[in-house]
């Protein structure tokens, strides 16, 4: 038997993941939360294998609560269930320590065969997002991650671009400030700062401008 702790701020997603699961007798469903401290105050008391998480919850959210949990907690196994499907949001959460990530738009068997994949200690992902990280994969092995920037004159300005500051690169050209940015690429702010600093370095660019008209001299923005 596999003990449950559901946590999600949405009561009435709850009832529904607690009714479809009940169809399973090998699983069993022993506690809910609304938010990450109702996790922690709960596994104090109740056994628990797997805590079916959201990451987007009030007081307490996802990338808080995991870290916590399993330092406190370390056999209990979190699996997180999301309709965030960015990769930045996947990376964070199994960095922090969840050991699988499935979407809530996921078919239910998909769900509990995930259950019983992380409550064996097994690491999972569900199908889609699986096969969009494998295709953005692939399509980056297949184009250069670097990019070199010199001006009209042909001089080099030892700028060698990474995927990341060429993606940031584009979207200062857009007039995005450094925040709007960062709420973008699902990164802190600071982050963000620090790209824009590397990149005026690499260039030798005077000023956002310059940079830009740099950026457009060699076609790597429109």
């Amino acid at each position: 038997m596999t003990r449950i702790l559901l946590a999600d701020d949405h009561t009435i997603l709850r009832d529904g993941i607690r009714a479809l699961l009940s169809a399973d007798a090998d699983l069993d469903v022993v506690g809910e939360a609304s938010n990450g401290a109702e996790v922690l105050s709960i596994l104090e008391n109740t056994p628990v294998d797997v805590v079916l998480m959201d990451v987007q919850m009030p007081v307490l959210d996802g990338f808080a609560t995991v870290p916590e949990l399993r330092r406190r907690f370390p056999d209990v196994k979190v699996l997180v269930l999301t309709m965030l499907d960015h990769e930045n949001y996947v990376t964070r959460m199994l960095e922090a320590g969840a050991q699988g990530y499935v979407l809530k738009n996921a078919a239910i068997s998909e769900i509990t065969y995930a259950i019983r994949t992380v409550a064996q200690g097994n690491p999972f992902l569900c199908t889609e997002i699986g096969l969009s990280m494998l295709y953005k994969a692939v399509a980056q092995s297949t184009t250069p991650n670097i990019a070199g920037l010199t001006d009209d004159s042909g001089d080099h300005h030892g700028a060698d671009l990474t995927a990341r500051e060429l993606e940031v690169l584009k979207l200062i050209a857009e007039g995005l400030t450094n925040g709007e940015i960062s709420d973008k690429l699902f990164t802190s702010k600071r982050t963000i700062e620090t790209h824009r600093q590397n990149i005026i370095a690499k260039t030798q660019a005077k000023n956002t401008a310059a940079l830009i008209k740099l950026a457009v001299s060699r076609g790597l923005i429109s």
